[in-house]
């Protein structure tokens, strides 16, 4: 799957709010990063890697598995695969947009 389908797949699942109140940013490495900024109205989600108030650092092919439910989030995190910048609340309440 390429950043642009993953973008739009997030864009489909946040639409006009993601109920965050907060900014997220999935950072891909050197495929890129989706951004959700859900302090704006309505939420925007694109790839611009800015500053946000939490950033999680996965490799695409493991957030894929997550979002496909192949590996649990909680796991990932405990076996490094997955790495929370910043607000970690943010991060515990992105279940929802991932499936």
């Amino acid at each position: 799957m390429s950043l642009e389908q993953i973008t739009e797949g997030m864009r489909t699942r946040v639409g006009a709010s993601a109920g965050l109140k907060k900014s997220v940013k999935f950072d891909f490495g050197d495929n890129g990063v989706v951004r959700i900024d859900d302090t704006a109205t309505p939420a925007v989600v694109d790839n611009q890697n800015v500053p946000t108030d939490c950033t999680v650092k996965v490799s695409m092919a493991d957030f894929m598995d997550m979002a496909s439910g192949k590996q649990n989030p909680q796991m990932a995190f405990m076996m490094g695969k997955l790495k929370v910048d910043g607000d970690m609340s943010v991060a515990l309440q992105l279940g929802s947009l991932l499936g």
